[in-house]
Protein backbone atom coordinates (compact mmCIF):
# COMPACT_ATOMS: atom_id res chain seq x y z
CA UNK A 1 0.00 0.00 0.00
CA UNK A 2 1.76 3.20 -1.60
CA UNK A 3 2.72 6.38 1.18
CA UNK A 4 -0.02 9.04 0.65
CA UNK A 5 1.37 12.85 -0.40
CA UNK A 6 0.31 14.89 2.96
CA UNK A 7 1.44 18.33 3.30
CA UNK A 8 4.36 19.36 5.76
CA UNK A 9 2.09 21.45 7.80
CA UNK A 10 -0.02 18.35 8.44
CA UNK A 11 1.78 15.55 8.81
CA UNK A 12 3.14 15.73 12.58
CA UNK A 13 -0.41 16.68 12.85
CA UNK A 14 -1.72 13.26 11.60
CA UNK A 15 0.84 11.67 13.39
CA UNK A 16 0.33 12.83 16.77
CA UNK A 17 -3.60 11.50 16.30
CA UNK A 18 -2.62 8.36 15.14
CA UNK A 19 -0.39 7.99 18.22
CA UNK A 20 -3.50 9.59 20.15
CA UNK A 21 -6.14 7.40 18.63
CA UNK A 22 -3.85 3.92 19.06
CA UNK A 23 -3.45 5.13 23.06
CA UNK A 24 -6.86 5.42 23.48
CA UNK A 25 -7.84 2.43 22.26
CA UNK A 26 -5.49 0.70 24.16
CA UNK A 27 -6.64 2.51 27.40
CA UNK A 28 -10.55 2.01 26.47
CA UNK A 29 -9.98 -1.56 26.35
CA UNK A 30 -8.17 -2.41 29.12
CA UNK A 31 -10.55 -0.01 31.35
CA UNK A 32 -13.95 -1.16 29.67
CA UNK A 33 -14.25 -4.29 31.23
CA UNK A 34 -13.99 -3.09 34.74
CA UNK A 35 -17.54 -1.45 34.18
CA UNK A 36 -19.10 -4.60 32.38
CA UNK A 37 -17.75 -7.27 35.20
CA UNK A 38 -20.79 -7.32 37.39
CA UNK A 39 -23.38 -7.53 34.78
CA UNK A 40 -20.96 -10.08 32.71
CA UNK A 41 -21.48 -12.11 35.94
CA UNK A 42 -24.96 -12.13 36.41
CA UNK A 43 -25.74 -12.65 32.66
CA UNK A 44 -23.29 -15.81 32.03
CA UNK A 45 -23.97 -17.27 35.61
CA UNK A 46 -20.15 -16.93 36.39
CA UNK A 47 -18.25 -18.35 39.31
CA UNK A 48 -15.42 -16.64 41.36
CA UNK A 49 -12.85 -18.42 38.52
CA UNK A 50 -14.37 -17.98 35.30
CA UNK A 51 -15.16 -14.26 36.31
CA UNK A 52 -11.05 -14.05 37.01
CA UNK A 53 -10.66 -15.79 33.51
CA UNK A 54 -12.86 -12.88 31.91
CA UNK A 55 -10.72 -10.04 33.37
CA UNK A 56 -7.75 -11.78 32.30
CA UNK A 57 -8.69 -13.05 28.59
CA UNK A 58 -7.76 -9.79 27.04
CA UNK A 59 -4.21 -9.71 28.56
CA UNK A 60 -3.64 -13.31 27.43
CA UNK A 61 -4.22 -12.23 24.09
CA UNK A 62 -1.68 -9.21 24.33
CA UNK A 63 1.41 -11.46 24.67
CA UNK A 64 0.73 -12.71 21.40
CA UNK A 65 -0.20 -9.77 19.92
CA UNK A 66 2.90 -8.23 20.70
CA UNK A 67 5.06 -10.64 19.71
CA UNK A 68 3.61 -11.38 16.29
CA UNK A 69 3.21 -7.56 15.41
CA UNK A 70 7.35 -7.29 15.77
CA UNK A 71 7.84 -9.74 13.58
CA UNK A 72 5.07 -8.61 10.80
CA UNK A 73 5.98 -5.27 11.09
CA UNK A 74 9.41 -5.34 10.31
CA UNK A 75 8.51 -7.66 7.52
CA UNK A 76 5.76 -5.48 5.72
CA UNK A 77 5.54 -2.18 7.52
CA UNK A 78 4.37 -0.36 10.56
CA UNK A 79 1.77 1.21 8.64
CA UNK A 80 -0.25 -2.43 7.66
CA UNK A 81 0.16 -3.53 10.94
CA UNK A 82 -1.46 -0.30 12.66
CA UNK A 83 -4.43 -0.58 9.68
CA UNK A 84 -4.44 -4.61 11.63
CA UNK A 85 -4.86 -2.91 14.82
CA UNK A 86 -8.04 -0.84 13.68
CA UNK A 87 -9.98 -4.00 12.28
CA UNK A 88 -8.87 -6.07 15.35
CA UNK A 89 -10.49 -3.33 17.42
CA UNK A 90 -13.41 -2.93 15.88
CA UNK A 91 -14.08 -6.58 15.82
CA UNK A 92 -13.51 -7.15 19.11
CA UNK A 93 -15.56 -4.01 20.18
CA UNK A 94 -18.93 -5.89 17.84
CA UNK A 95 -17.76 -9.81 18.62
CA UNK A 96 -17.99 -8.37 22.34
CA UNK A 97 -21.59 -7.05 22.74
CA UNK A 98 -23.63 -10.37 20.86
CA UNK A 99 -21.89 -13.41 22.81
CA UNK A 100 -24.51 -16.49 23.25
CA UNK A 101 -22.17 -18.16 25.35
CA UNK A 102 -19.08 -16.79 28.10
CA UNK A 103 -16.68 -18.99 25.59
CA UNK A 104 -17.46 -16.90 22.56
CA UNK A 105 -16.96 -14.13 24.69
CA UNK A 106 -13.77 -15.19 25.73
CA UNK A 107 -12.65 -15.38 22.01
CA UNK A 108 -13.69 -11.72 21.57
CA UNK A 109 -11.86 -10.16 24.48
CA UNK A 110 -8.73 -12.28 23.16
CA UNK A 111 -9.04 -10.81 19.90
CA UNK A 112 -9.37 -7.22 21.37
CA UNK A 113 -6.08 -8.31 23.47
CA UNK A 114 -4.45 -8.88 20.02
CA UNK A 115 -5.22 -5.58 19.01
CA UNK A 116 -3.83 -4.05 22.64
CA UNK A 117 -0.88 -6.20 22.47
CA UNK A 118 0.13 -4.83 18.92
CA UNK A 119 -0.79 -1.20 18.91
CA UNK A 120 1.24 -0.51 22.40
CA UNK A 121 4.20 -1.87 20.12
CA UNK A 122 3.85 -0.66 17.33
CA UNK A 123 2.34 2.91 17.83
CA UNK A 124 5.62 3.81 19.92
CA UNK A 125 7.85 2.64 17.27
CA UNK A 126 5.57 4.35 14.79
CA UNK A 127 5.90 7.80 15.88
CA UNK A 128 10.01 7.48 17.01
CA UNK A 129 10.65 6.67 12.93
CA UNK A 130 8.50 9.98 11.92
CA UNK A 131 9.03 12.08 14.36
CA UNK A 132 12.12 14.77 14.61
CA UNK A 133 14.41 14.26 16.87
CA UNK A 134 13.85 17.35 19.02
CA UNK A 135 9.84 16.68 19.20
CA UNK A 136 10.39 12.39 19.12
CA UNK A 137 9.68 12.15 23.30
CA UNK A 138 7.03 15.01 22.96
CA UNK A 139 5.41 12.88 20.23
CA UNK A 140 5.90 9.64 21.77
CA UNK A 141 4.28 10.83 25.15
CA UNK A 142 1.33 11.55 23.68
CA UNK A 143 0.76 8.31 23.33
CA UNK A 144 0.98 7.43 26.79
CA UNK A 145 -1.39 10.25 27.37
CA UNK A 146 -3.94 8.51 24.77
CA UNK A 147 -4.26 5.97 27.40
CA UNK A 148 -4.31 7.56 30.26
CA UNK A 149 -7.34 9.60 28.69
CA UNK A 150 -8.69 6.37 27.10
CA UNK A 151 -9.28 4.96 30.95
CA UNK A 152 -10.44 8.22 32.19
CA UNK A 153 -13.10 8.44 29.64
CA UNK A 154 -14.34 4.51 29.94
CA UNK A 155 -15.45 5.46 33.65
CA UNK A 156 -17.35 7.76 32.34
CA UNK A 157 -19.20 6.04 29.40
CA UNK A 158 -19.94 2.92 31.25
CA UNK A 159 -21.33 5.23 33.90
CA UNK A 160 -23.79 6.79 31.29
CA UNK A 161 -24.64 3.71 29.78
CA UNK A 162 -25.44 2.14 32.82
CA UNK A 163 -28.11 5.21 33.93
CA UNK A 164 -29.85 4.04 30.39
CA UNK A 165 -32.04 1.21 32.64
CA UNK A 166 -31.82 -0.71 35.93
CA UNK A 167 -30.14 -3.39 36.85
CA UNK A 168 -32.40 -6.02 34.58
CA UNK A 169 -31.50 -3.97 31.57
CA UNK A 170 -27.55 -3.68 32.55
CA UNK A 171 -27.51 -7.29 32.88
CA UNK A 172 -28.81 -8.34 29.37
CA UNK A 173 -27.97 -5.36 27.21
CA UNK A 174 -26.01 -2.47 29.27
CA UNK A 175 -22.53 -4.42 29.61
CA UNK A 176 -23.05 -5.10 25.62
CA UNK A 177 -23.33 -1.15 24.74
CA UNK A 178 -19.84 -0.43 26.96
CA UNK A 179 -18.17 -2.96 24.85
CA UNK A 180 -20.07 -2.16 21.53
CA UNK A 181 -18.41 1.83 22.06
CA UNK A 182 -14.66 0.55 21.45
CA UNK A 183 -15.99 0.32 17.33
CA UNK A 184 -16.29 4.05 16.89
CA UNK A 185 -12.31 5.12 18.27
CA UNK A 186 -11.73 2.30 15.95
CA UNK A 187 -13.41 3.37 13.09
CA UNK A 188 -11.54 6.77 13.55
CA UNK A 189 -8.20 5.15 13.74
CA UNK A 190 -9.27 3.46 10.88
CA UNK A 191 -9.93 6.51 8.88
CA UNK A 192 -6.68 8.63 9.96
CA UNK A 193 -4.30 5.99 8.67
CA UNK A 194 -5.56 6.48 4.62
CA UNK A 195 -4.05 9.66 5.11
CA UNK A 196 -0.23 9.10 7.04
CA UNK A 197 2.33 7.99 5.74
CA UNK A 198 4.79 4.99 6.31
CA UNK A 199 7.77 5.05 8.81
CA UNK A 200 10.07 6.22 6.47
CA UNK A 201 13.12 4.55 8.13
CA UNK A 202 11.10 1.54 7.40
CA UNK A 203 10.80 2.19 3.98
CA UNK A 204 14.66 2.51 3.55
CA UNK A 205 15.66 -1.03 4.57
CA UNK A 206 13.02 -2.02 2.47
CA UNK A 207 14.83 -0.17 -0.98
CA UNK A 208 12.20 2.17 -1.40
CA UNK A 209 14.46 5.65 -0.94
CA UNK A 210 12.22 7.56 -3.06
CA UNK A 211 9.10 6.93 -1.09
CA UNK A 212 11.01 7.33 1.87
CA UNK A 213 12.51 11.01 0.89
CA UNK A 214 9.45 12.22 0.09
CA UNK A 215 7.90 11.40 3.32
CA UNK A 216 10.99 13.06 5.22
CA UNK A 217 11.07 16.20 3.47
CA UNK A 218 7.67 16.54 4.26
CA UNK A 219 8.18 15.94 7.71
CA UNK A 220 11.78 17.83 8.02
CA UNK A 221 12.58 19.28 5.12
CA UNK A 222 14.84 18.47 1.99
CA UNK A 223 17.84 19.50 3.71
CA UNK A 224 17.63 17.43 6.88
CA UNK A 225 15.42 15.03 5.13
CA UNK A 226 18.98 14.16 2.84
CA UNK A 227 20.72 14.04 6.06
CA UNK A 228 18.36 11.20 8.18
CA UNK A 229 18.62 9.21 4.73
CA UNK A 230 22.78 8.82 4.51
CA UNK A 231 22.50 8.33 8.35
CA UNK A 232 20.10 5.73 7.90
CA UNK A 233 21.51 4.04 4.62
CA UNK A 234 24.84 3.65 6.73
CA UNK A 235 23.67 1.91 9.83
CA UNK A 236 21.45 0.14 7.91
CA UNK A 237 24.26 -1.64 6.12
CA UNK A 238 25.60 -3.25 9.30
CA UNK A 239 22.45 -4.83 10.20
CA UNK A 240 21.40 -8.40 9.23
CA UNK A 241 18.00 -7.59 10.38
CA UNK A 242 17.58 -10.94 12.12
CA UNK A 243 16.19 -11.71 15.81
CA UNK A 244 19.40 -13.10 16.66
CA UNK A 245 21.03 -9.76 16.14
CA UNK A 246 19.45 -8.46 19.08
CA UNK A 247 21.66 -10.52 21.35
CA UNK A 248 24.60 -9.40 19.78
CA UNK A 249 27.13 -7.49 22.29
CA UNK A 250 26.35 -4.54 20.33
CA UNK A 251 22.93 -4.19 21.43
CA UNK A 252 22.94 -6.19 25.11
CA UNK A 253 22.51 -3.55 26.26
CA UNK A 254 19.92 -1.82 24.95
CA UNK A 255 17.62 -4.60 25.29
CA UNK A 256 18.43 -5.04 29.01
CA UNK A 257 17.67 -1.67 29.27
CA UNK A 258 14.06 -2.21 27.46
CA UNK A 259 13.88 -5.20 29.47
CA UNK A 260 14.21 -3.98 32.95
CA UNK A 261 12.25 -0.09 32.25
CA UNK A 262 9.52 -2.38 31.44
CA UNK A 263 9.27 -5.10 33.96
CA UNK A 264 10.04 -2.17 36.63
CA UNK A 265 7.16 -0.03 35.19
CA UNK A 266 4.69 -3.25 36.92
CA UNK A 267 6.64 -4.45 39.62
CA UNK A 268 6.46 -1.11 41.49
CA UNK A 269 2.92 -1.90 42.04
CA UNK A 270 1.31 0.49 39.44
CA UNK A 271 -1.74 -1.48 38.39
CA UNK A 272 -2.14 -3.04 41.65
CA UNK A 273 -3.65 0.08 42.66
CA UNK A 274 -5.09 0.89 39.19
CA UNK A 275 -7.35 -2.80 39.62
CA UNK A 276 -7.99 -2.47 43.21
CA UNK A 277 -7.96 0.84 43.59
CA UNK A 278 -11.43 0.87 45.87
CA UNK A 279 -9.86 -2.51 48.17
CA UNK A 280 -6.66 -0.34 48.94
CA UNK A 281 -9.14 2.87 49.90
CA UNK A 282 -11.38 0.52 52.40
CA UNK A 283 -8.45 -1.11 53.75
CA UNK A 284 -6.81 2.35 54.32
CA UNK A 285 -9.92 3.93 55.91
CA UNK A 286 -9.85 6.56 53.64
CA UNK A 287 -13.72 6.47 53.16
CA UNK A 288 -13.94 6.48 49.16
CA UNK A 289 -16.08 3.08 49.25
CA UNK A 290 -17.50 3.64 45.96
CA UNK A 291 -15.50 1.99 43.14
CA UNK A 292 -16.57 4.64 40.71
CA UNK A 293 -15.09 7.63 42.60
CA UNK A 294 -11.96 5.99 43.54
CA UNK A 295 -11.22 4.86 40.03
CA UNK A 296 -12.12 8.60 39.35
CA UNK A 297 -9.53 10.23 41.91
CA UNK A 298 -6.74 7.89 40.78
CA UNK A 299 -7.70 8.38 36.68
CA UNK A 300 -7.57 12.10 37.64
CA UNK A 301 -4.15 12.24 38.78
CA UNK A 302 -2.83 9.87 36.41
CA UNK A 303 -4.41 12.40 33.61
CA UNK A 304 -3.26 15.45 34.74
CA UNK A 305 0.44 14.53 35.45
CA UNK A 306 0.80 13.18 32.08
CA UNK A 307 1.02 16.40 30.65
CA UNK A 308 4.47 16.96 33.33
CA UNK A 309 5.81 14.40 30.85
CA UNK A 310 4.36 15.97 27.53
CA UNK A 311 5.87 19.04 28.24
CA UNK A 312 9.51 18.64 29.67
CA UNK A 313 10.53 14.76 28.05
CA UNK A 314 12.21 16.90 25.32
CA UNK A 315 13.56 19.81 27.73
CA UNK A 316 14.71 17.90 30.90
CA UNK A 317 15.39 14.58 29.07
CA UNK A 318 14.21 11.31 29.28
CA UNK A 319 16.82 9.89 32.07
CA UNK A 320 16.28 13.41 34.36
CA UNK A 321 12.49 12.53 34.36
CA UNK A 322 13.21 8.80 35.03
CA UNK A 323 15.36 9.94 38.18
CA UNK A 324 12.89 11.90 39.48
CA UNK A 325 9.87 10.00 39.04
CA UNK A 326 11.56 7.04 40.67
CA UNK A 327 12.79 8.79 43.30
CA UNK A 328 9.21 10.21 44.45
CA UNK A 329 8.11 6.65 43.94
CA UNK A 330 10.39 5.31 46.13
CA UNK A 331 9.66 7.68 49.18
CA UNK A 332 5.75 7.42 48.22
CA UNK A 333 5.70 3.37 48.36
CA UNK A 334 7.58 3.18 51.34
CA UNK A 335 5.56 6.01 52.96
CA UNK A 336 2.35 4.27 52.29
CA UNK A 337 3.83 0.60 53.60
CA UNK A 338 5.26 2.35 56.69
CA UNK A 339 1.67 3.98 57.26
CA UNK A 340 0.23 0.46 57.08
CA UNK A 341 2.60 -1.21 59.33
CA UNK A 342 1.60 1.76 61.87
CA UNK A 343 -2.17 1.54 61.18
CA UNK A 344 -2.01 5.36 60.10
CA UNK A 345 -5.11 5.92 57.49
CA UNK A 346 -7.22 8.45 56.30
CA UNK A 347 -5.72 11.75 54.27
CA UNK A 348 -2.42 11.20 54.59
CA UNK A 349 -2.05 7.63 52.78
CA UNK A 350 -4.24 9.03 50.35
CA UNK A 351 -1.60 11.58 49.64
CA UNK A 352 0.90 9.31 49.58
CA UNK A 353 -0.84 6.77 47.02
CA UNK A 354 -1.63 9.57 44.68
CA UNK A 355 1.64 10.96 45.21
CA UNK A 356 2.97 7.24 43.62
CA UNK A 357 0.27 7.73 41.00
CA UNK A 358 1.87 11.50 39.92
CA UNK A 359 5.22 10.11 40.22
CA UNK A 360 4.60 7.62 37.98
CA UNK A 361 2.05 9.35 35.53
CA UNK A 362 5.53 11.70 35.13
CA UNK A 363 7.85 9.24 34.32
CA UNK A 364 7.34 5.40 34.49
CA UNK A 365 4.47 5.35 32.84
CA UNK A 366 5.41 6.95 29.32
CA UNK A 367 9.38 7.02 29.17
CA UNK A 368 9.66 3.37 29.07
CA UNK A 369 7.71 3.40 25.62
CA UNK A 370 9.64 6.21 24.42
CA UNK A 371 13.02 5.03 25.12
CA UNK A 372 11.91 1.24 23.92
CA UNK A 373 10.84 2.84 20.80
CA UNK A 374 14.56 4.96 20.12
CA UNK A 375 17.31 2.67 21.10
CA UNK A 376 17.35 -0.20 18.62
CA UNK A 377 18.58 -0.60 14.55
CA UNK A 378 15.57 0.12 12.28
CA UNK A 379 15.30 -3.91 10.76
CA UNK A 380 15.08 -5.30 14.92
CA UNK A 381 13.22 -2.41 16.18
CA UNK A 382 9.66 -4.22 16.05
CA UNK A 383 11.28 -8.00 17.40
CA UNK A 384 13.21 -5.39 19.88
CA UNK A 385 9.94 -3.94 20.51
CA UNK A 386 8.21 -7.18 20.69
CA UNK A 387 10.23 -8.39 23.39
CA UNK A 388 10.34 -5.23 25.88
CA UNK A 389 6.28 -5.19 25.15
CA UNK A 390 6.11 -9.13 26.11
CA UNK A 391 7.48 -8.52 29.33
CA UNK A 392 5.31 -5.55 30.23
CA UNK A 393 2.68 -7.63 29.77
CA UNK A 394 3.49 -10.63 31.28
CA UNK A 395 4.60 -8.12 34.50
CA UNK A 396 1.52 -6.74 34.38
CA UNK A 397 -0.59 -10.17 34.56
CA UNK A 398 1.99 -11.36 37.31
CA UNK A 399 1.23 -8.29 39.19
CA UNK A 400 -2.62 -8.22 38.82
CA UNK A 401 -2.61 -12.15 39.98
CA UNK A 402 -0.32 -11.70 42.81
CA UNK A 403 -1.62 -8.28 44.51
CA UNK A 404 -4.65 -9.99 46.09
CA UNK A 405 -2.40 -13.20 47.36
CA UNK A 406 0.14 -10.70 48.98
CA UNK A 407 -2.28 -7.84 50.39
CA UNK A 408 -4.67 -10.57 51.93
CA UNK A 409 -2.01 -12.59 53.36
CA UNK A 410 -1.87 -12.26 57.04
CA UNK A 411 1.97 -13.12 57.27
CA UNK A 412 2.48 -10.33 54.16
CA UNK A 413 -0.28 -7.92 54.52
CA UNK A 414 -0.77 -4.33 52.44
CA UNK A 415 2.60 -3.06 54.75
CA UNK A 416 5.13 -5.50 53.20
CA UNK A 417 3.58 -5.43 50.03
CA UNK A 418 3.89 -1.95 49.34
CA UNK A 419 7.76 -2.17 50.62
CA UNK A 420 8.42 -4.93 48.37
CA UNK A 421 6.99 -2.41 45.18
CA UNK A 422 9.42 0.24 46.67
CA UNK A 423 12.11 -1.57 46.59
CA UNK A 424 11.48 -2.52 43.11
CA UNK A 425 11.07 0.83 42.07
CA UNK A 426 14.59 1.44 44.09
CA UNK A 427 16.11 -1.00 42.04
CA UNK A 428 14.99 0.87 38.74
CA UNK A 429 16.48 4.37 40.11
CA UNK A 430 19.76 2.48 41.02
CA UNK A 431 19.48 0.68 37.16
CA UNK A 432 18.56 4.33 35.39
CA UNK A 433 21.60 5.86 37.28
CA UNK A 434 24.51 3.56 36.37
CA UNK A 435 22.98 1.84 32.74
CA UNK A 436 20.55 4.34 31.00
CA UNK A 437 21.80 6.89 29.11
CA UNK A 438 20.08 10.07 27.90
CA UNK A 439 18.44 10.29 24.32
CA UNK A 440 17.01 13.38 24.20
CA UNK A 441 17.64 15.84 20.83
CA UNK A 442 19.43 12.89 19.18
CA UNK A 443 18.64 10.92 15.64
CA UNK A 444 17.40 7.25 16.22
CA UNK A 445 21.28 6.35 13.81
CA UNK A 446 23.14 8.78 16.53
CA UNK A 447 21.67 6.80 19.23
CA UNK A 448 22.45 3.41 17.78
CA UNK A 449 25.84 4.46 16.69
CA UNK A 450 26.30 4.94 20.42
CA UNK A 451 25.94 2.11 21.60
CA UNK A 452 28.83 0.47 19.28
CA UNK A 453 31.14 2.84 20.76
CA UNK A 454 29.98 2.05 24.22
Amino acid sequence: MPSPAVPRNHALLLITLVAATGGFLFGYDTAVINGANQYLKAHFNLTPTQEGIAGASAILGCIPGAMFAGFLSDRFGRRKVLFLCAILYAASGLLSAIPRTFVEFLVARFISGLGIGASSMICPIYIAELAPAARRGRLGSLFQLGIVVGIFVTLFINALIQGQGDEVWNTTHGWRWMLAAEVAPAVVLLGFLFFVPESPRWLLQAGREDEARRILTGVAGAEQAEKEIAAVKEVVGQEEGRFSELFHARFRTPLIVAIVLMAVSQFCGINAIMYYSTKIFTTAGIGVKDAFMSSVIVGLVNFLFTFVAVAFVDRAGRRALLLIGLGIQVLALAAVGGMFLAGVKGLLLLVAILGFIAAFAMALGPIPWILCSEIFPTKVRGRAMSLATFTIWTSCYVVAQTFPMLNDNPAIGPAKTFFVYAACSLAGFIFVLTKVPETKGRSLEEIERSWSAR
